[in-house]
């Protein structure tokens, strides 16, 4: 059992690698995306796809979850590229990512897509509300993203959203403190200036979502 969950996982990193390279290929080619060099996504994604795989095969991870980590997944490696680069998350994959995202979590069964609705909705509608509070604190495409991601989440609980916004708030506190600190010492200010949000909602989401599955919320439960 150990050899074929090692093989599993070896398998799993790979694919991921090859789907990273492929995301990195696509943001380099959209119109408001941005180029990226390797090794960035493919390492993301062969890391989250290793880890998600290898936790199915061992008998860990419901299979049913195993969609929504994988599209998350990737989709981190390919919006935190753009947004690390250029500030942006192009609507070109933020807008349908929310029914890419609802038809990941089919496998949960149909009350989980009606969280996953459910979910989508407050994720958008909180984010919004910050957006209109302070304008220059998130963006346009940080409340888009916030949909597909609200959708994954509450997929297993609405209450999953909770601990993610305050992962979230971490990661970005701790992304700000890294970016200045290269800042400070190459001497160059980053486009777009603030901190994107993006990267960090991506990976609290993907974090968030492998704890609900690994705590046994599966078809019919939650």
């Amino acid at each position: 059992m150990m050899i074929v969950t090692v093989i599993a996982t070896a398998a799993f990193t790979l694919t991921g690698a090859l789907a990273g390279a492929a995301a990195r290929r696509l943001v380099g080619r959209l119109p408001r995306g941005a180029p990226v060099r390797p090794p960035g996504c493919e390492l993301a994604v062969a890391v989250l796809w290793g880890s998600a795989g290898g936790l199915w095969v061992s008998g860990a991870l419901p299979g049913a979850w195993l969609p929504a980590l994988l599209g998350v997944g990737w989709l981190a490696a390919a919006l935190g590229a753009v947004d690390l680069a250029r500030g942006r998350l192009p609507d070109a994959l933020t807008l349908p990512a929310l029914p890419a995202a609802l038809l990941l979590v089919v496998p949960l069964g149909a009350a989980a897509v009606l969280r996953g609705l459910a979910g989508a909705g407050l994720a958008v509608g909180a984010h919004a509300a910050i957006r209109w509070c302070a304008p220059r604190a998130m963006g346009g495409g940080d409340v888009k993203l916030a949909g597909p991601l609200g959708a994954v989440l509450a997929a297993g609980s609405l209450a999953a959203l909770v601990p993610a916004a305050v992962l979230a708030a971490a990661l970005t506190a701790m992304l700000g403190a890294a970016l200045g600190g290269v800042a400070a010492i190459s001497g160059r200010v980053r486009r777009g200036g603030g901190v994107p949000h993006g990267p960090s909602m991506l990976l609290a989401a993907w974090t968030v979502t492998l704890g609900t599955a690994l705590g046994g919320a599966g078809p019919g439960l939650g």
